[in-house]
């Protein structure tokens, strides 16, 4: 009874209630409440709010490595304050050597605990809105458009080869992979694609996607976009030629042996021209990027761009753009223009 008794003010019942609540539960729950608890409570909440299974797993990975063997994860939430936070955030970046946008996949942990932690009013104030990491990130070496692309003439064989090996074949394959280069669809959209979403003759309609499942190893067609927002791709007279030579035989417009093509078959095309050419495979990834640098290129409006390959940031689209050319072009237009 000798305990010193606490004055709470606040300037509305709200705000009051918001004060009070935490201090109501720190003899309890909070009381118990350690960082690992708090995790596994918000990746249970997390599963109910989203689709995607990896993304759990994702989580689960990076909790194991990064936090697990932290000083953090026996800690009770109410004992950990900003300096300890800061302390351990600067020491995982340093010790792991961790580039920036690693580091911002990871703190996806953290800010949603915390965020959890605060709307379910056992925290007061969010200690990570004030962390700040003061070591260095790891330096990377920035991707060129001759790893990252096909240029002109890379471009220009590998739809020499589709066409022979369609003609040769009359494998729908050959076809998906050249219509991406028209498209610029992450390859788990193309292959997902219906002929429903074939909705007029100018446009494709994307809303779904193919994921593997991390666990199983399998592929499924889910009803939503890796942005879970829908778009409209513009089909131009080439990629609508292409569509016109596919055969409509089931519900999917890709299909191979009477089944739906799935995105490891587009990357095994790939692959096997990259082999047969001697040269290093480019993932299935580079075509969408080789789609927006052409059309940045030829003076289509970045945000146009964006809207095409459904980035929500454009700040995303700026890093697929580079330099579309051979040496031979990029040399001829600098020395015309100086």
């Amino acid at each position: 009874m000798n305990e010193k008794r606490k004055t709470i003010r606040a300037q509305s019942e709200e705000e009051l209630l918001d004060k009070l609540i935490p201090l109501y539960f720190q003899d309890s729950h909070l009381d118990k409440l350690t960082f690992y608890k708090l995790y596994e409570e918000w990746l249970e909440y997390k599963k109910t709010v989203i689709n995607s299974p990896n993304t759990i797993k994702r989580h689960t990975q990076h909790y194991k490595k990064y936090f697990e063997p932290s000083a953090l994860h026996d800690k009770k939430i109410k004992r950990i304050d900003e300096l300890l936070l800061e302390t351990e955030c600067n020491r995982i970046v340093k010790e792991f050597n961790l580039t920036r946008k690693e580091w911002a996949n990871i703190k996806t942990i953290l800010a949603g605990m915390y965020s959890y932690a605060i709307r379910k009013k056992y925290l007061l104030e969010n200690p990570m809105e004030k962390v700040q990491i003061h070591v260095k990130f790891k330096q990377i070496v920035k991707k060129t458009g001759t790893t990252e692309t096909y240029n002109t003439d890379e471009l220009k064989n590998l739809n020499q080869y589709l066409d022979r090996m369609y003609t040769e074949t009359s494998d729908t394959i050959f076809l998906t992979v050249k219509l991406n280069f028209l498209l610029g669809l992450r390859v788990g959209e193309l292959v997902a694609l219906k002929w429903e979403d074939y909705c007029n003759i100018n446009h494709l309609h994307i809303v779904r996607e193919e994921v593997r499942n991390q666990d199983t190893n399998t592929y499924e067609v889910v009803e939503h976009t890796k942005s879970s927002r829908d778009r409209f791709v513009v089909l131009v007279p080439k990629a609508i030629n292409l569509l016109q030579k596919i055969e409509h035989i089931g519900e999917y417009i890709f299909i191979k042996n009477g089944k739906r093509i799935t995105s490891r078959q587009v990357a095994y095309v790939l692959e096997k021209y990259a082999e047969r050419q001697g040269l290093t495979t480019k993932s299935t990834h580079k075509m969408r990027k080789t789609f927006a640098r052409n059309l940045n290129a030829s003076g289509v409006p970045l945000d146009c761009i964006r809207e095409l390959l459904g980035h929500s940031n454009l700040n995303t689209t700026l890093g697929y753009i580079d330099n579309p050319l051979t040496e031979e072009e990029t040399y001829s237009l600098i020395s015309n223009a100086l």
